[in-house]
C-alpha cells in the first residue's frame, strides 16, 4: 500500500516579519485531496515552517489518512522532528511537541527531507498566502 504524501512549507519576510505557511496533501496516487496556503502574522521562518507541518498533520488526521509521507524541505525541522536535533528556540517547543504528538496518530508517519526544487507547491501556497493571493 503507498502513502499519502504530505508537502509543508513556511515563509516569513523579515525573519521575523509577515510569515505563511502552505502545505498540500496527496493521495497515494498523486492527486491532491487539500491545498492549502495560511497567513499567520508576525513570525520567524521557522515557526512557520512548523505551523505549516501542524496544520497538514491535522488535515491529514481529518481526512482519516493512516500511512503518511511528510515531505519538508527544512533540514532543522527533519532533525528535530526525528530527535537528532534538541529544540532550543522557546517558541519552538510548543510547535515541536504538536507536530511530534500528532505524528504518533497515524498507523506510520515518516518525515524526509527533500530539496527545495522539490518542494515547489507547498512554496508557492505560503508565498501566495503571504501576497494575498491564497
Amino acid at each position: 500500500m503507498k502513502a499519502h504524501v504530505l508537502y509543508c512549507d513556511g515563509a516569513s519576510r523579515g525573519n521575523p516579519g509577515r510569515a505563511s505557511y502552505g502545505f498540500a496533501l496527496l493521495d497515494p496516487s498523486g492527486t491532491p485531496i487539500r491545498r492549502v496556503g495560511r497567513d499567520i502574522g508576525r513570525a520567524t521562518n521557522n515557526d512557520a515552517e512548523y505551523a505549516g507541518l501542524v496544520a497538514g498533520l491535522e488535515a491529514a488526521i481529518e481526512a482519516g489518512v493512516r500511512d503518511l509521507e511528510v515531505r519538508l524541505d527544512s533540514q532543522l525541522l527533519v532533525r528535530q522532528v526525528l530527535g537528532e536535533y534538541r529544540v532550543r528556540a522557546p517558541n519552538l517547543k510548543p510547535l515541536h511537541r504538536r507536530a511530534v504528538s500528532l505524528l504518533t496518530k497515524f498507523d506510520r508517519a515518516r518525515v524526509v527531507h527533500i530539496p527545495r526544487e522539490e518542494n515547489t507547491v507547498a512554496d508557492a501556497l505560503a508565498n501566495d498566502a503571504l501576497d494575498g493571493r491564497a
